[in-house]
């Protein structure tokens, strides 16, 4: 008996049912839908923890989808491979008639997309992406002259002169639920098959509301919850990115700001993806650092002797958060104190952070270097004492994260902050004057 034609709808970072564009399209085509997730082998093989948390976090993200679809008589097709040779194990199994998914932006997921389509063209199955994960792409917020920006507050104002109640619509999926592939439950793939074991890190939830009307207040001080922690689902998609920024609108402009921020970096990346591994300015690549792999050690155990950057670092590595506005005292310190290349803390930040976004990551390290797009110039220095007795003068933060500041087992300075500074100004002057 023939295989009944079915229609693939491939989750990547867009985990939800709810309000996913692709979806939406997928199940409003002419065969019956079936969710499929890949554990990629391409991108599991290249983690250095066998806890990753992020890992983890997945895992049970599919595990509740798994039970979502079982409710309307369907279920998840999951693999554990390449996605290449995960596809070509689906078109042996499955009548396959066309492929859904949602767009990704980064590089490697780019050069996999080209890879999949091509091999689904020659066998005559179309492959279709949407936009989801932003509400503005690539060159839909731009100059008039098409050229992108790379200056994030006209960006800002013309992104809020072009939005439109349109492009904050949600896609309607609950309503075609019924075109759904029914099918009984699939095998599961556990955590352990994929050589990882799970993390004991608690996850954020996905409320934000009631954060949002004093975001602009709070959003500074390291001892209190005033920050969201939604970045951890715009990541991987547990959360719409529509429904977020419908419920800012006209309520919390400086919350709504960081979510267009996202976005600038994003298409920055898109547009210049060489700033994954370069400096933006050229210059900036000449910088001599010092990359001392001692100092960099203590920097990653928040040893330092400077507690807010301590308490940070510690922070980050015992839930895979960090606040804000200590990521970018963090980073500064490492970067300009120490002369260690931004990109070592980036990758290790891409290691640890729960929320972890190529595009704001690498944005962010490079705003903070002065080598980016919109940047910070590279003489602001942000002397860490000071930003400790503005942001968090009770010193409960660092209470709560280096309990032994105050006493003989703390380090002393591992470097003086006049010196540090003194020093970065003097290397970043050399590099931009070449």
């Amino acid at each position: 008996m023939d295989k009944p034609a079915t229609t693939i709808f491939w989750l990547r970072r867009d985990l939800r049912l709810h309000d996913n564009a692709g979806l939406y399209h997928a199940l409003k085509s002419n065969n019956p839908v079936l969710c499929l997730f890949i554990f990629d082998k391409d991108i599991l093989d290249k983690l250095e923890d066998r806890d990753d948390a992020r890992v983890t976090f997945i895992y049970q993200t599919i595990q509740k989808l798994r039970e979502e679809l079982h409710k309307h008589h369907s279920s998840l097709l999951i693999k554990y491979d390449k996605p290449i040779h995960a596809f070509k194990e689906i078109l042996n199994e499955y009548n396959i008639a066309e492929v859904y998914t949602n767009h990704d932006y980064e590089p490697y997921a780019k050069e996999r997309d080209i890879a999949i389509c091509e091999m689904l063209q020659k066998q005559g199955i179309s492959f279709k992406t949407y936009k989801d994960q932003i509400i503005f792409e690539r060159d839909e917020v731009v100059k008039d002259n098409k050229e992108p920006y790379t200056v994030f507050t006209p960006y800002k104002k013309r992104w809020l002169k072009t939005v439109k109640d349109f492009y904050l619509k949600a896609y309607p999926t609950e309503k075609y639920f019924k075109n759904l592939f029914e099918t009984k439950e699939l095998p599961d793939v556990t955590l352990k098959q994929m050589n990882f074991t799970e993390s004991e890190t608690q996850f954020p939830e996905m409320e934000y509301d009631h954060i949002i009307d004093d975001y602009a207040k709070n959003r500074d001080i390291p001892s209190k919850k005033g920050t969201s922690h939604i970045g951890l689902h715009l990541r991987f998609g547990t959360v719409s990115i529509r429904d977020a920024a419908r419920t800012a609108f006209d309520r919390e402009p400086t919350w709504l700001g960081e979510l267009i921020w996202r976005e600038f970096y994003m298409m920055a990346l898109d547009h210049f993806p060489n700033t994954a591994n370069h400096a933006y300015r050229p210059a900036f690549d000449r910088i001599a650092w010092r990359n001392d792999e001692n100092e960099f050690k203590a920097w990653c155990e928040g040893k330092t002797g400077y507690p807010l950057v301590d308490a940070g670092m510690r922070e980050l590595n015992a839930t895979g958060f960090m606040h804000n506005r200590v990521r970018m005292v963090t980073a500064s310190f490492l970067v300009k104190h120490l002369l260690i290349d931004w990109r070592w803390g980036e990758h290790y930040f891409g290691r640890k952070l729960l929320d972890y976004e190529a595009s704001t990551n690498i944005g962010s390290w490079q705003w903070v270097a002065g080598s980016g797009t919109d940047v910070m110039p590279y003489f602001r220095i942000f002397n860490p004492e000071a930003q400790q007795k503005k942001f968090d003068p009770k010193m409960e933060y660092i209470k709560k994260w280096v309990p032994e500041f105050g006493t003989d087992q703390y380090p002393e300075p591992i470097i003086e902050n006049r010196t540090g500074k003194e020093r970065a100004l003097k290397a970043f002057r050399a590099a931009v004057a070449k």
